[in-house]
């Protein structure tokens, strides 16, 4: 929209007085409108609707004569100073000609005067122009003979596997002397050969890459080896030290004068570049491995600009590598096997830690934690896969110990293996069910080897052997040769089978997590004595023993297992790293009771049956002699010779407890035959003096009893005395002046307790006898009046009451 300015007024003319009113106003808005620049559409269409354009010519003509008329007017005022102006222009042009004049002469002289010195100018422009040419040719070369120089140098370093060298030369050209070359042809044979070059380095690296990943896979599994037999030789020095320790302090106990004692400090295990330990990247140490290859490779990749696809080739092969070693052969048991392939997973790890520790990013933390992770969780799939298979302990235990030096080997680089260490702990009841099978069948096969023979030993190796290394003596002298041990073979044997039980048990619990494991050792070796070795020796006693050497040798051997038991629990103790204190606080019952009381009522039952054999004798006593015997009855001779007998062989074999015990069941057996005997139909009657020959009788078979005081204690010889106690009482009670006597409470708890009083009833009515002959020795008042009689008597009639 055009910015609407002041109108000025026209003044007017005396020419256009004679204008009509109309015309001079449209002259005038025409005029005012041009003058304000404003649009003269509305004036065209105005004219043309009206039908008289004549009229808007006249009107832009008299406008363009008034303004004609205006610019005269101010040509008339600057006029004087053109003519000025024009006079002042001529006298410069007639200066001007003079001043052409002198230049042209000048220019004249000069011409003639630099003709020479032009043509030397050209001269010297063409010399310097050579000169230039010359010294571009010469830096040209001197460029074309370095970067030749540097191709030499490429192609030297190409030949001498110098790759890192080789790129930072064809680096140089590319950087400095590619755009400067000036032959073409170099330059194009440059960018040609260039790329060339480099992608023959990076095949070259990558088969010297790929070279070292096939060898490597030999390398770890040496590697692993050799690691793991370090574990293994470290563990053995830790286990010689705490043997050591615990002599040193069982010595120091014991002894009564200080024990002065030094444990030698356990050397470095020299392991493989294991923990914090620094070194380069290339060496592996004592071990051997070199890494040059992998970081030679890494670094021209990191040259060339392929760093990161390097680093996941690198990761994606090494996986795959594992994934391979992961690999179990089904032609191959795993028993042969194992060692190599956790060695192999062993020294890939190992070889990770030191590319991780020193690979300068090569790989990752979390990456390699993934692999441990991916094969621990592999490593327990065989492992409970093959765990399952197994039939026999000493396969899991060898590989358990395997898997243990596993987990000791790959904690130093900083691996967690508490999952394999879970495994094993998850299958330990397995391995010693499969342990105590295997003892089982090992005790079974000794107890029937056994020929129920004392074992004759020539050399004291074989006394050390079979005695000494199970602390089954009864004294510290070491006895003369040949010896003849109390015990058959089934003793050694059976003890060398439960000491390697213990010592299996412990291996499998050692160094599997668990610090205090003694109490689950002990539990199985519980379970080993009482399930297993009590079990098998009751069988042997109930079916394979028909004598009584037999009995009394498997009787011994029961009294010699007793002390190897305690053996058993200090040396399972001492293997757990348990103090020998603790033990001895708390000693516990003797595991294989029943086999030693089978063992003891067996040879008790065998020596009784050979007793019924001679007490069958007493049938051919006079139970009606008129006349008190002087002598013993011809039984009983025969049942002491036997014993007699017995003992001169008992006493080499038999410890004193068990003779005693088995003695007092023999003679309290001999009582109750004697008294068993009087109740049975046997005997119809029998008079006073009978019951005096059995008076004499018990009184020999007392004094044999005491006389055993040289083999047991006094005491324990009043306690056989006491086991003919039942028939004891009973002569007394028939020799007694008032039999009836038994009947009061006091005097029987105190003088009859062992007699059964309807066996005293029985016994009783056969001593009645209504002859005068029968009780005639009672008294001298006659049969009527003999108090004896009538305590009697009333004896049996209220002992019938009773009944």
């Amino acid at each position: 929209m055009n910015t609407v300015k002041s109108r000025r007024k026209i003044p007017v003319t005396s020419s256009e007085t004679t204008t009509d009113s109309g015309d001079k106003l449209d002259q005038l808005l025409l005029s005012t409108a041009i003058q304000n620049n404003e649009d003269l559409s509305p004036f065209i269409r105005k004219t043309f609707a009206t039908g008289k354009p004549e009229t808007l010519l006249h009107h832009l003509r008299h406008f363009c004569r008034s303004k004609e008329s205006e610019i005269e007017e101010v040509c008339k005022v600057h006029y004087q100073d053109f003519i000025l102006a024009v006079d002042d222009l001529r006298s410069l042009l007639s200066g001007v000609e003079t001043l052409k004049s002198s230049i042209s002469d000048s220019n004249r002289k000069l011409q003639s005067v630099a003709v020479p010195l032009l043509g030397s100018l050209d001269e010297f422009i063409e010399a310097r122009n050579k000169c230039v040419n010359i010294s571009l040719a010469i830096e040209s070369l001197n460029v074309c003979v370095k970067v030749m120089e540097i191709c030499t140098r490429v192609n030297f370093h190409l030949r001498n596997d110098s790759f890192y060298m080789a790129l930072k030369c064809v680096d140089l050209i590319e950087r400095e002397f590619i755009g400067k070359v000036p032959s073409s042809t170099l330059r194009r044979m440059l960018e040609k050969v260039i790329p060339a070059i480099r992608l023959d380095i990076e095949r070259r690296i990558g088969k010297e890459f790929g070279d070292w990943l096939v060898e490597i896979r030999t390398v770890s599994r040496n590697l692993g080896q050799v690691a793991i037999g370090q574990a293994s030789a470290g563990r053995q020095r830790e286990e010689e030290l705490r043997i050591r320790q615990r002599q040193a302090e069982e010595q120091s106990r014991l002894s009564v004068r200080d024990t002065v004692y030094a444990l030698e400090e356990a050397e470095d295990d020299g392991v493989v570049g294991g923990g914090d330990g620094g070194g380069d990247g290339g060496g592996g140490g004592a071990l051997g491995f070199d890494l040059t290859p992998l970081y030679r490779s890494y670094h021209i990749h990191q040259t060339l600009g392929l760093e990161d696809g390097f680093k996941k080739y690198y990761f994606e092969n090494r996986k795959l590598q594992l994934t391979s070693d992961f690999q179990v052969s089904s032609m191959t048991p795993f028993l042969e096997s194992h060692q190599t392939f956790f060695a192999q997973i062993a020294g890939f790890f190992i070889v990770e830690d030191r590319v991780l520790r020193t690979g300068g990013g090569l790989v990752n933390k979390m990456e390699v934690e993934n692999l441990w992770d991916t094969a621990v969780s592999k490593m327990c799939s065989v492992l409970e896969d093959q765990f399952s298979r197994m039939r026999t302990a000493n396969h899991l235990l060898l590989i358990k110990d395997y898997v243990s030096l596993l987990g000791v080997t790959l904690r130093r680089y900083g691996y967690s293996v508490d999952a394999l260490l879970d495994v094993l702990n998850k299958h330990r009841d397995k391995y010693h069910e499969l342990l105590l099978s295997d003892c089982r069948k090992q005790i079974a096969e000794a107890l029937a080897a056994d020929k129920f023979e004392q074992m004759w030993m020539n050399k004291e190796y074989e006394y050390s052997m079979n005695v000494l290394s199970f602390q089954i003596q009864t004294s510290d002298i070491v006895p003369a040769f040949p010896y003849i041990a109390p015990f058959s073979s089934t003793v050694p044997d059976c003890c060398r089978i439960v000491r390697s039980f213990i010592e299996d048990s412990v291996s499998f619990m050692s160094h599997g997590g668990q610090l205090d494991f003694y109490d689950v050792v002990k539990k199985y070796l519980d379970r080993l004595l009482t399930e297993v070795l009590d079990d098998a020796l009751l069988k042997l006693i109930s079916t394979s023993i028909s004598g009584v050497n037999q009995a009394m040798v498997v009787a011994a051997n029961m009294a010699v297992l007793e002390r190897a038991c305690d053996f058993f629990f200090r040396h399972a103790a001492k293997l757990s790293g348990i103090p020998l204190r603790m033990v001895e606080r708390s000693r516990r019952q003797f595991p294989l009771t029943k086999a030693r009381d089978a063992a003891e009522e067996m040879l008790s039952s065998l020596l009784k049956k050979k007793v019924d054999g001679f007490m069958t004798l007493i049938e051919n006593v006079n139970w009606m002699v008129d006349e008190p015997p002087q002598t013993e009855n011809e039984y009983v001779n025969e049942v002491i010779i036997f014993l007699e007998t017995l003992l001169s062989t008992a006493q080499q074999i038999l410890p004193g407890q068990v003779l005693k015990r088995v003695l007092q069941d023999v003679l309290t057996h001999i009582s109750e035959s004697i008294v068993n005997f009087l109740v049975s139909d046997s005997v119809k009657r029998f008079s006073l003096n009978a019951v005096m020959g059995i008076d004499v009788d018990i009184k020999l078979l007392e004094s044999f009893a005491e006389n055993q005081a040289s083999l047991v204690s006094e005491e324990e010889a009043i306690q056989l005395k006491k086991a003919l106690v039942e028939a004891r009482q009973l002569v007394n009670l028939l020799t007694s002046n008032n039999p009836e006597n038994f009947l009061n409470p006091v005097i029987r708890e105190k003088s009859y307790n062992a007699l059964d009083y309807r066996k005293v009833g029985i016994i009783s009515e056969k001593l009645k006898d209504p002859s005068e002959r029968l009780f005639g020795t009672f008294g001298s008042r006659g049969y009527k009046a003999n108090p004896k009689k009538k305590s009697l008597d009333s004896l049996i009639k209220r002992l019938k009451d009773v009944n």
